[in-house]
């Protein structure tokens, strides 16, 4: 492994996730400030602050942890029914009652005379909309850029009928070697495509008698073949020949479902891989087939967390499509740059599809709604304007804002639960890595 390689992959990796995240924050920032809520704080990071600097009434800064950012908005929480801004009190009536004047008087220390109609809950309910989804969109904007320029710049590998590589055996696959096929031993008979003579580099033409255009015409024909005679064609240096064999059964690991072996024809040939540039419905395509695997994930996000637990106890053996803290993707970052057979333009766009990928999980991530991520505020508001509307078509009384003051109990479970799982991701991360090995 090239240690120089490996480290600017990682360092190309942890600032594509600073200023992902820095531009997540710069989406909430400039509206808010558009809009003339008064702004206090911009920093990226978390922890002790590293640098800062004022301009005008909002510090902007880094802090030590790269694992988020934050934009002090004032006014997130409004006053409490019938209580006057400018007199927050605290209250002892109860501990999640005294969190929350708690939380109301920490805000309402930062407003001064002038700012009163300079609050974020006192905005329409479509300009909050606008402020706190911005930020995601600015992570999917970024993802779809990231994924154009590797999909349309550099493009997709896709698979000739030019042989890269001609099995020497044919292993069976069982349940015991399917995920870690064995190497070939005395025992295993030669592959079909090794007794018929192809050598890498050859270009398969013709399978029994069918003129070959692709990769996929090409796999399908051998599939079906089963364990019958098989006529090929090859273009070797610019002379065709025609060489024969027979193919035979062999078990197959289904991608779509790894628990489903079937017996399919096997050849013994592994295709060269060309990059083909894609065009902008490719991407699309992507988007929206990665923007569906991630909600699924996140659904199953708990389960494979169990799982992710069990793997860092020695319990199991980590699963390498399961989820991963910023340090593992970091050292993925680090893999993928270094990756001895690949070159350096597919290392470098390996990285930026990597973080591509991250900007739309942290895009789809932010939209759960629950704070503190930004779809809590966002289903509120929207909850809000609903409840409102609600009642202007009934001519009942406004309802008024939504008191979120109510959901910080639910802001700390949450913002505990994120921590605990990142501390489990960045342990098992540690101990027992995802490896592209």
């Amino acid at each position: 492994m090239d240690v120089l390689a490996y480290t600017l992959g990682v360092l190309m990796f942890v600032v594509g996730v600073a200023v992902s995240i820095g531009l997540h924050e710069l989406g909430h920032l400039l509206p808010g400030k558009l809009y003339d809520v008064k702004v206090t704080q911009y920093f990226v990071g978390f922890g002790r602050t590293l640098w800062s600097r004022r301009k005008g009434e909002t510090e902007y800064g880094v802090k030590a942890v790269p694992l988020g950012g934050y934009v002090k908005l004032v006014g997130m929480l409004p006053p409490a029914p019938n209580q006057d801004p400018a007199k927050v009190r605290s209250s002892n009536t109860g501990m999640f009652s005294q969190l929350m004047s708690d939380a109301r008087s920490a805000e309402y220390e930062l407003v001064e005379e002038g700012d009163e109609d300079r609050l974020f809950y006192k905005l329409p309910w479509y300009k909050r909309i606008v402020i706190m989804g911005s930020g995601v969109t600015i992570n999917l904007v970024l993802a779809f850029v990231l994924f154009a320029i590797v999909f349309m710049g550099h493009g997709v590998p896709e698979a000739t009928t030019k042989v890269e590589a001609v099995s020497q055996c044919v292993v069976a696959v069982t349940e015991q070697n399917k995920d870690t096929p064995r190497g070939c031993t005395a025992a295993d008979p030669e592959a079909p495509a090794k007794i018929a003579g192809i050598k890498p580099g050859d270009t398969i033409v013709g399978f029994n008698g069918r003129r070959i255009e692709d990769w996929s015409q090409l796999e399908d024909a051998i599939r079906g073949n089963a364990n019958g005679e098989a006529t090929i064609v090859v273009d070797r240096a610019g002379r065709e020949l025609t060489l024969h064999t027979n193919t035979t059964v062999s078990p197959r690991v289904d991608p779509s479902n790894p628990e489903r072996i079937s017996k399919v024809g096997f050849l013994g040939v592994y295709p060269h891989q060309e990059y083909v540039r894609q065009g902008p419905g490719y991407v699309v395509t992507t988007m929206a087939t990665g923007t569906w695997d991630t909600v699924k994930a996140l659904g199953a996000m708990p389960v494979k967390l169990y799982h992710v637990g069990r793997a860092a106890l020695g319990l199991e053996q980590r699963d390498v499509n399961g989820p991963m803290s910023v340090v593992g993707a970091g050292r993925v970052a680090g893999e993928l740059a270094s990756a001895n057979q690949a070159t350096f333009a597919e290392r470098f766009f390996s990285v930026l599809l990597l973080i591509a990928g991250l900007n739309l999980f942290l895009a789809m991530f932010n939209l759960v709604p629950l704070p503190p991520l930004d779809g809590g505020p966002i289903a509120a508001t929207l909850y809000e304007a609903a409840r409102r509307g609600i009642a202007r078509l009934r001519h009942k009384p406004d309802p008024g804002f939504v008191d979120s003051a109510k959901l910080l109990p639910v802001t700390y479970v949450m913002a505990t639960v994120i921590l605990l799982a990142s501390l489990v991701l960045i342990y098992a991360d540690i101990v027992a890595p995802v490896s592209l090995g």
